[in-house]
């Protein structure tokens, strides 16, 4: 027993030490070369060439220039009432609602009673129009009077002149005083009844009024909103945000459509009635007016909608506006040429919208362009070009950059 314990030890020192000769030789053993990556495109003259194969061509999607023969311009527009054929009710004089004789969706016709009001102003107006009444009868008498007395030659001519002039105010200060109590829809009894009534036939599209409310005729200046808005919702106007180099194509009397998200797929046709003189410092866009009918009533007041206008264009071709970079100050895109070849062709753009650009020089109808990631194109071909020039530069083509100098050590 006592030899074999000697033995066993020996045994596994050596076993040991052998697992630690196998783990030292797995270390030694030289580790299997790193894929290298694929070779990056080069610059031949104005060409970008990828290699066959590289895994970037998969990003840069092309599309074919089309002809531009008409492209269709979008412009945010909105619904508001028709100007003409609305009415805004303010209270002509001080009171105290008592009715409300309309409501929101209510068609009236001119002269329909709106709303009743008892208005201490419109009494003290009637009232004056009672008087002034009771003041050129009583002068018609005298001049009558004086009249008769002048013909019997008791008076003289200056007095009855006199009479004829006094008559005369009396008539004028009366036919004022009704002429007021009349605009205001009072009559000749003093009953301090206000009606506010429809001028115009159509619908009641808003009301702001309650019973018991106390009204003003200096809320009006101070914001308030009107007590009733009545208007014709068979019309409705467009106000339409143009650009600058869209307002060519909106002049009174030109045709537009209209699409509302509400009716998705439906087009309204409307016609513009006028343009602003003038551009909107704020937006920098042209306010444009038009009309759209609305015989239907489908479309509703301060509906946001977007006006489409259509442009002509000759000679010319389109591209999706992604396919657009800069170079310096000049538009550009990227035509390829052949499979894996690119390169950069400056333009001449003659309309730039949200979707589509029309080009009017350097490209031709089925010419492919870089559509996706063409700013990333671009830089490769510029880190392509800075290449180039180092290799250019350097014969032996080393293209880094020498280190700085290394100050000597002091003795």
């Amino acid at each position: 027993m006592r030899s074999l314990i000697p033995r066993s030890r020996s045994a596994l020192a050596l076993g040991c030490a052998l697992a630690v000769s196998m783990l030292l030789t797995a270390c030694n053993e030289p580790k299997a070369p790193a894929p290298a990556p694929p070779p990056g495109p080069t610059v031949q003259g104005q060409q970008l060439r990828f290699p066959a194969g590289h895994p970037q061509l998969a990003l840069l999607a092309t599309h074919p220039a089309q002809p531009a023969q008409e492209i269709p311009i979008d412009l945010p527009s909105r619904l508001v009432w028709n100007e003409e054929r609305t009415q805004r009710l303010y209270p002509a004089l001080a009171g105290r609602v008592t009715a409300i004789q309309a409501d929101v969706g209510q068609a009236v016709d001119v002269g329909s009673p709106l709303a009743r009001m008892a208005s201490p102003e419109l009494g003290q107006a009637q009232a004056d129009t009672a008087r002034a009444l009771i003041d050129a009868r009583q002068a018609l008498q005298t001049l009558q009077r004086q009249r008769e007395l002048f013909n019997a030659g008791i008076i003289a001519r200056k007095d009855l002149e006199q009479s004829e002039a006094d008559a005369a105010r009396a008539q004028a200060e009366a036919t004022r005083a009704q002429a007021r109590t009349a605009l205001y829809g009072g009559g000749h009894q003093v009953n301090q009844q206000l009606t506010l009534s429809s001028g115009i036939k159509g619908v009641v599209v808003e009301r702001n009024i309650n019973p018991g409310q106390e009204v003003r005729p200096d809320a009006a200046g101070a914001g308030a909103p009107p007590l009733f808005v009545i208007s014709d919702p068979r019309s409705l106007w467009v106000q339409i945000d143009a650009r600058e180099v869209d307002i060519g194509l909106l002049s009174p009397g030109a045709k537009f459509e209209l699409e509302v998200p509400a009716y998705p797929g439906v087009v309204f046709t409307g016609q513009v009635l006028a343009a602003s003189d003038a551009i909107d410092p704020g937006t920098r866009t042209i306010k444009v007016r038009g009309l759209v009918n609305n015989t239907d009533r489908r479309l509703k007041a301060e509906m946001l909608a977007t006006a489409r206008i259509r442009q002509s264009f000759k000679n010319s071709v389109r591209v999706p506006a992604t396919a657009i970079t800069l170079r310096g100050n000049r538009h550009a895109v990227f035509v390829q040429t052949q499979p894996g070849v690119f390169e950069p062709r400056e333009i001449t753009l003659s309309f730039q919208g949200p979707k589509e650009v029309v080009i009017s020089q350097g490209l031709q109808p089925g010419e492919q362009v870089v559509t996706d990631n063409a700013l990333l194109l671009a830089r490769q071909f510029h880190v392509a070009q800075e290449e180039a020039l180092g290799r250019a530069g350097d014969p032996a083509g080393n293209t880094s950059r020498p280190s700085a100098p290394q100050k000597a050590d002091t003795p």
